[in-house]
């Protein structure tokens, strides 16, 4: 494959192309790509061309770059296309959680289950829709790498439209390259394995030449109280293994520890985290915009995301092992065939193939499995066109059920759904609380 052809469809997100493309233009194999960028702002449009000409500059490269606001229109003959939208932006963002607050539902980050991730699911499904309507019927090879969350349900409703998706996400390669740097060995002589769910995953294996590196993890542990006052060292603590997303992520898809103030100060939770971040964001995004139109210096970074990785295996045949989120194919055998897992996968020139993970300990499971079933009702209530599966959702969500009444739920299940109104599939706009 020569010059593949590289769809950014929601370019907009200028800060995230902006990694991509300083990622996938390092590879002198790809520093020749044909780059069509999608989004339906036109100045965010702009911006991201802007950005994306400035480091084909700074890097040497000469990649072929257009832009474009007619989403099939970019995707003709696409090879690769990278997903990267966010239906209703800050705005949708701030909904989310303003209303559960007002039911006394605390949230972190809002984007994966719970109240937030369900909705923000329902925005971004109809979408999808069209996305996965323009791909068959201009690029249907294709390989979708998504990037969008809830990384899990949105590849969930993908998998029945799209014949070739990939959901990828860095949280295991951090987390990695964290515990490395916490037991003080070198994150290129570590091998580990992880395996679950999409921000519930759990580190199975940690080892450096044969060593069991959770033994140095333990005695850091032990030795540092600061350390003991992170939500992912306590489920460390608790379950055995170290899940494979921030504390921040962690602390909401849990039961134990939103609903308690004394909880939330010991652990120090970040309450309304995402809030903060998604105002950062679009600061980010307008200093950005700013150094562009004035000339001024842009900083280019590479972010070692999955996406360049898969697409220069698959363009040069060079292997390379990423964690990609697919459909469980019997891939891990105690959790539910057909939901989305996040699994070791193997990448070359033949494409991306996921390897079997067997069966995660079965306390890490119970909980994985608590996480899919708020996705699967989710992604039935749009597919069934079932507004009740929402509520469903929200209320086998473990912090929503630890937090809140039947009738709470389902009053604030109308609330957010009259909020976000014509954003989400039509089926869904009804209100159901008595």
């Amino acid at each position: 494959m020569r010059n593949p052809k590289i769809v950014f469809v929601g370019a907009g997100s200028v800060v995230f192309t902006q990694g991509l493309l300083a990622d996938l233009l390092a590879y002198p194999e790809l520093r020749s790509i044909n780059l069509v960028l999608h989004d339906i702002d036109p100045e965010r449009l702009e911006v991201a061309e802007a950005v994306a000409l400035r480091i084909a500059e700074a890097q040497g490269a000469r990649p072929r770059v257009s832009s474009t606001l007619e989403r099939r229109a970019a995707l003709e003959g696409a090879d690769f296309v990278i997903n990267m939208i966010q239906v209703g932006g800050h705005a949708s963002t701030v909904t989310d959680f303003e209303i559960p607050a007002r039911y006394g539902l605390r949230q972190t980050i809002a984007d994966t289950i719970g109240v937030g991730g369900v909705f923000r699911a329902l925005r971004t499904f109809p979408v999808l829709d069209a996305l996965a309507e323009d791909i068959a019927a201009v690029c249907p090879d294709a390989l979708l790498l998504n990037y969008t969350n809830p990384m899990a349900m949105n590849v969930w409703y993908l998998s029945s439209r799209v014949r070739n998706v990939v959901g990828l996400c860095h949280s295991v390669h951090w987390t990695m390259r964290g515990l490395a740097e916490l037991v003080g060995v070198p994150y290129e002589e570590v091998t580990y394995q992880a395996a679950g769910v999409n921000h519930q995953a759990w580190v199975l294996r940690f080892e450096r030449q044969g060593e069991n590196l959770y033994d140095r993890l333990d005695a850091r542990v032990d030795a540092d109280p600061e350390l003991r006052r992170r939500v992912r060292v306590e489920m460390y603590r608790r379950l055995g293994h170290y899940p494979t997303e921030t504390s921040e992520h962690s602390a909401e898809y849990v039961p134990w520890l939103l609903r308690h103030g004394g909880e939330i100060d010991r652990l120090r939770i970040p309450v309304g985290e995402y809030l903060r971040v998604s105002e950062e964001n679009v600061r980010e995004y307008e200093r950005t915009r700013d150094a562009v139109r004035h000339g001024a210096e842009l900083e280019i970074a590479g972010t070692d995301e999955y996406a360049p990785q898969i697409i220069h295996s698959m363009v040069t045949g060079a292997p390379r092992v990423v964690y990609g989120n697919v459909v469980n194919d019997g891939l891990i055998s105690n959790l539910p065939a057909g939901c989305v897992v996040e699994v070791p996968c193997v990448v070359d020139g033949t494409g991306v193939r996921p390897t079997r993970a067997g069966a995660l300990p079965p306390q890490c499971a119970a909980l994985n499995r608590a996480y899919v079933s708020v996705g699967e009702l989710t992604v039935r209530a749009a597919r069934e066109g079932r507004p009740e599966h929402v509520r469903h959702a929200v209320m086998v969500d473990p912090n929503a059920s630890a937090t809140l009444s039947l009738d709470d739920i389902w009053r604030m299940c109308d609330e957010l759904t009259l909020a976000h109104g014509e954003l989400l599939p039509e089926a869904l706009r009804v209100t159901l609380a008595t």
